[in-house]
């Protein structure tokens, strides 16, 4: 890596106005990295969202093939990001070197498969309805709609994901994919690793002629809400805590114009296990299951923090089985100590509960989290105690048995939104649970059978949203390519002259897309 400068990006060039230096930890060790960030002033907060805006009109009339190279050369200039980089990135998360070269795999691949959406066509949603003159009581006049960028995008770092939620990660992949400028929040917990990337998206973009201020960056605590206020500024993307993202959405909607934030937050993500496959594979199910809970620290927004078995001999023999599994997971470096203090803090509410018990886990170290695993009477779920649908982040989890299928069906129809629901069952038994899988189409974005909900596909198909607490619109996704829509709003031209029209609305279909004309799907040219 190049030496740090830890200068704000605004409009391509480096500021730092500020008299407020921020410096990077060692995740492991506590010790500051070298180089220091400047704090962002109020002034080049507006100044970073003021030049998004100045881009947005030249960048969202590019043509879809101009952004869909922006977007390939991003993610070849991550790809090209050496072994330095890898260890900074390591060091500022003390996540494994392993963890972070397929983390940043994930990040390019999502550019070139957003990439491959601009170049499909199908994100313009164009409907055409031609002109019916003789059409009676009234004729129809000629109506066409496409969708285009809402604007300024403001995007907030993850914690949890310094690269694939963070600052290419998918928001910023698919605010620029619509046609909208970024401006992103850098997340203090990994500042050198943002400086990284931010540099490999100001050289894709300088290859590949792009408007000055399409992409942004600012470094400080409290200068969100700056950014979120700016009447620049057209949406909000962010990953992080429920506190957070409430706080995002108030101040979104007491604006002058109220604009949308699509924020997730939190989940506990509830795996149910059936009595069938209790009986079949216990013991394999209390290893897997363990080992989902502590992977990576337990630091995924689809961590499994609730599981749900109906009261049998199998389910205590399981309990049992995952209690000794659970007590023998050894302790982890988190990603910095601000979310080792929030798992503390989570703990204590958990042990200090008298509906609570404590089944497997040894005392808090210093500066590593210790797996814990916890029970409660399902009566505590069923009587709204909000406790037990609070997420834990980091490696615990919490068990519940239910009384029998009743029970369950009152425990599921408790719950809050969440990303995730797993059913654990085996092929035999399925059958019968429709009826909860219908119950959890409620509640979740994403139901899974007999796997384990740590592992998000990046494609066309996935949901990582639901509705709230696990992110503020259950309309959207933060991961897959249906992601593009939460930034795109459309516009309809009547009667207008096919000169005058966009490209993906012209009679002769110069883009060659499918188009929903007077009804139909069609590739067809307008023969007027």
């Amino acid at each position: 890596m190049t030496r740090i400068l830890g200068h704000n990006y605004i409009a391509g060039q480096r500021s730092a106005q500020g008299n407020t230096l921020l410096t990077s930890l060692d995740a492991t060790t506590g010790e500051p990295l070298p180089g220091v960030f400047s704090q962002a002033t109020e002034a080049e907060v507006a100044a970073a969202a003021t030049a998004a805006a100045a881009a947005f009109p030249a960048y969202r009339n590019l043509p879809a093939d101009q952004r869909a190279a922006f977007l390939e050369a991003i993610a070849d200039e991550l790809d090209g990001l050496g072994d330095d980089f890898i260890a900074t990135v390591c060091r500022e998360t003390a996540l494994p070197s392993g963890r972070i070269q397929g983390e940043r795999a994930r990040t390019s691949g999502q550019m070139r498969l957003f990439a491959k959406v601009l170049r499909r066509g199908d994100f313009y949603g164009a409907r055409i309805d031609r002109a019916l003159p003789e059409r009676q009581p009234l004729p129809r006049p000629d109506l066409r709609q496409y969708r285009i960028g809402v604007g300024p995008v403001a995007v907030f770092g993850a914690s949890n994901f310094p690269l694939a939620f963070s600052t290419a990660g998918g928001d910023t992949a698919s605010a620029l994919a619509a046609g909208c400028p970024v401006v992103f929040k850098a997340h203090s917990g990994h500042m050198a690793t943002a400086e990284a990337v931010a540099d490999a998206i100001l050289r894709a973009a300088s290859r590949s002629g792009m408007p000055a201020g399409v992409f942004n960056m600012i470094y400080g605590a409290g200068v969100g809400e700056w950014l979120v206020k700016h009447p620049a500024i057209q949406a909000v993307g962010f990953t992080g805590s429920l506190k957070g993202g409430n706080a995002l959405s108030r101040m979104a909607a007491e604006r002058a114009q109220p604009i949308p934030v699509f924020a997730e937050m939190s989940s506990i993500n509830p795996v149910i296990l059936l009595p069938e496959a209790l009986q079949a594979r216990g013991e394999s199910l209390a290893r897997e299951l363990a080992a989902s809970v502590t992977l990576g620290c337990g630091q995924f927004c689809t961590n499994p923090g609730l599981i749900i078995g109906v009261r049998s001999a199998a389910f205590s023999d399981f309990i049992a089985l995952f209690t000794a599994q659970m007590a023998e997971q050894p302790a982890q470096t988190m990603l910095n100590q601000g979310t080792l203090a929030s798992y503390r803090q989570g703990l204590v509410h958990l042990h200090s509960h008298p509906g609570v018990t404590h089944l497997a886990g040894a005392a808090q170290g210093d500066r590593q989290a210790q797996p814990q695993l916890f029970q409660a009477d399902v009566s505590l779920l069923l009587g709204g105690d909000p406790l037990l649908q609070e997420e834990v982040f980091g490696p615990a989890t919490l068990l519940i048995e239910v009384a029998d299928l009743a029970q369950l069906a009152a425990a599921v129809g408790a719950l809050r939104g969440q990303l995730t629901a797993t059913l654990i069952g085996e092929a035999a038994e399925l059958a019968g649970y429709g009826w909860l899988s219908e119950l959890l189409q409620e509640k979740v974005g994403r139901v899974l059978l007999n796997g384990y909900p740590t592992g998000v596909e990046v494609c066309d198909a996935m949901v990582h949203g639901g509705p709230y607490p696990a992110t503020s619109d259950a309309r959207g996704t933060s991961v897959g390519t249906l992601a593009i829509d939460r930034f795109l709003r459309p516009v309809c031209f009547q009667n207008y002259p096919d000169e005058l029209l966009p490209a993906a609305l012209q009679d002769g279909n110069p883009l060659g897309i499918s188009r929903l004309l007077d009804g139909e799907q069609s590739r067809a040219v307008i023969v007027r």
